[in-house]
């Protein structure tokens, strides 16, 4: 009988530091209404959304990743402005994110080759849900969160659940000298 092959759900992301995490977690609070919040552990910066992949990808995926980040720059981004996505009918609520000195594009560029969704790269860190059914209305932000330095890029499996999906580490660098 042959052996089942194990499929995971995979991204590569740009971790948040702990401080701008609860920043954003804060802020957000009086903008979200009825919507389900993203863990605060769970903010991130979506950098390649690899999509379902074979679990002997993994090392392979490890090695593209950490040839990508060598020699890429700590990324600068500032916070721009609440969208709600999709525009017609919303279901997730997102900080939109200035690319301050390139180094975020650089860095998804230098990633593109492992693969996943053939979509323009848009820098951002989605912090609400909507409920099944339901329609993500944001509300005005009077202030945006501190822009903020992310040094840290990760490769996450992704475990949906009842509650939302959960996040697991698989492999992580430290960008920079």
């Amino acid at each position: 009988m042959a052996k089942r092959r194990s499929s995971l759900r995979l991204f590569i992301a740009l971790d948040l530091p702990v401080g701008a995490r609860s920043e954003i977690a804060a802020w957000r609070e009086p903008l979200i209404g009825g919507l389900r919040p993203v863990e605060e552990c769970a903010l991130h910066v979506t950098l390649v959304f690899l999509g379902s992949r074979d679990e002997a990808e993994v090392p392979r995926l490890e090695a593209l990743a950490s040839d990508a980040v060598a020699g890429q720059q700590p990324v600068l981004l500032a916070p721009t402005r609440v969208q709600a996505v999709p525009p017609r009918s919303p279901r997730l609520l997102a900080l939109d994110l200035e690319d301050r000195g390139g180094h975020c594009l650089d860095l998804q560029s230098a990633l593109a080759p492992a693969g996943g969704e053939e979509r323009g790269f848009w820098p951002h860190v989605t912090f609400a849900r909507a409920k099944r059914g339901h329609r993500a209305q944001p509300r005005e932000a009077s202030r945006l969160p501190a822009p903020f330095v992310a040094d840290r890029i990760v490769l996450y499996r992704s475990l949906p659940g009842p509650g939302g999906s959960r996040y697991e580490p698989l492999w992580a660098a430290t960008l920079g000298p």
